[in-house]
């Protein structure tokens, strides 16, 4: 067995960065670093009993639950950890994890979920939705994020190879740090959803509430439309979204796993607004069956079939989406669950687990210092 050590961003949820991690850990037991772990929503997770290294971070105040707030601190901490002892690096990284130090003689496999989001593509959009246009509070947090973008770039030549979660996400990676990335989609759980058997008049979307989500839209979409919408999800954009939302709008919050499952089941279709790195909430949707309204940009064009499984709007406005639903609901009779939920069927664990595992064996036969 190979020495490994896995390196993530932070433990302190149960996503679908984490769900990949889930397999990488199945598939290679090793040591996991991370900046920030939280034990209490670590249960029922693989690696629930193990010992987690932790960054100097962890001891910070807020910590867990306001971890974004130490974002200038991420490089520096995430180069801490010595990992001398491992000849085998997987690092699963949407923000810093790929930057860990590392020397010639170790391989360093990243598994890239995304290049960050806010330093690179949204840098605009969250500089909106934060409020910062202009002033002194701008101009110090675009610094920052220069230095940060510096960084990202230099650390990106650690990594001996890339795999990407889709090929919208593996483009990026050729945009930002010049590097080919090999494709392999995420694992989703297809058999834990279902087709419901009577469906209840009501559509679903399920995000955390976070600007670049854009669940507003929908929100808006469906107050224009007086159509009945549950939101499922919670985060920053909430209380935002309590004050705009009509009474066809049900904002639900965090719900469990189960809870989750019987909402899509009895759903007419998902609605889903943001530029995703590839969605795996849309192919649930679609594994339970529903078609999927969809912001036609990013990863969402590699799982969801136009005409087949879902339908796009070109724009991320209320009226593009608004007439995407209208659409929809002269279709809707046309969409054939079974048909939907195949198509989910092309993503399942133990494909990528099978296609994971033959990319790491691969490179580590051919790298020439183990």
């Amino acid at each position: 067995m190979i020495n490994t050590a896995i390196i993530h961003e932070w433990l302190v949820t149960l996503a679908g960065a984490e769900s990949v991690l889930q397999s990488i850990y199945h598939l290679y037991p090793g040591s996991i670093y991370t900046l920030f772990h939280d034990p209490h929503e670590m249960k029922g997770a693989p690696w629930e009993e193990e010992r987690i290294r932790t960054s100097l971070l962890q001891r910070l105040p807020f910590g867990k639950k306001h971890h974004r707030l130490y974002l200038p601190l991420f490089p520096m901490a995430i180069e801490q950890f010595d990992l001398r002892d491992h000849k085998l690096i997987i690092s699963s990284s949407y923000a810093v994890a790929k930057g860990v130090l590392n020397s010639s003689d170790q391989l360093h496999i990243c598994y890239c979920h995304s290049p960050m989001r806010y330093i690179w593509d949204l840098t605009f959009e969250y500089l909106e939705a934060a409020g910062l246009n202009g002033g002194w509070k701008s101009f110090t947090v675009r610094m920052l994020l220069h230095y940060i973008r510096l960084w990202d770039l230099a650390s990106a030549n650690r990594v001996n190879e890339y795999i990407a979660n889709s090929h919208y996400i593996a483009h990026r990676i050729w945009k930002c740090y010049n590097r080919p990335a090999h494709v392999i989609y995420p694992p989703v759980d297809v058999e834990r959803f279902r087709i419901g058997n009577k469906k209840e008049n009501y559509f679903i979307t399920i995000s955390r509430l976070v600007p670049y989500k854009r669940i507003d839209i929908i929100v808006e979409a469906f107050n224009h439309l007086k159509l009945p919408l549950v939101v499922v999800g919670d985060g920053p954009g909430m209380k935002k979204l309590r004050r705009i939302a009509g009474p066809t709008v049900e904002l639900l919050g965090h719900r469990s796993a189960r809870e989750v499952e019987e909402l899509l089941a009895n759903a007419r279709a998902f609605v889903f607004s943001a530029e995703e790195d590839f969605g795996i909430v849309n192919v649930e949707a679609q594994a339970s069956g529903l078609p999927v309204i969809a912001f036609g940009r990013g990863g969402t064009l590699e799982t969801v079939i136009e005409g087949k499984t879902g339908l796009f709007f070109k724009q991320q406005t209320p009226l593009c989406l608004i007439e995407a639903i209208q659409e929809f609901l002269d279709k809707e009779e046309k969409f054939d669950p079974q048909e939907i939920r195949k198509n989910a069927e092309r993503f399942p664990r133990a494909r990528f687990e099978r296609e994971f595992k033959t990319f790491v064996d691969e490179a580590w036969e051919k790298f020439p210092y183990k």
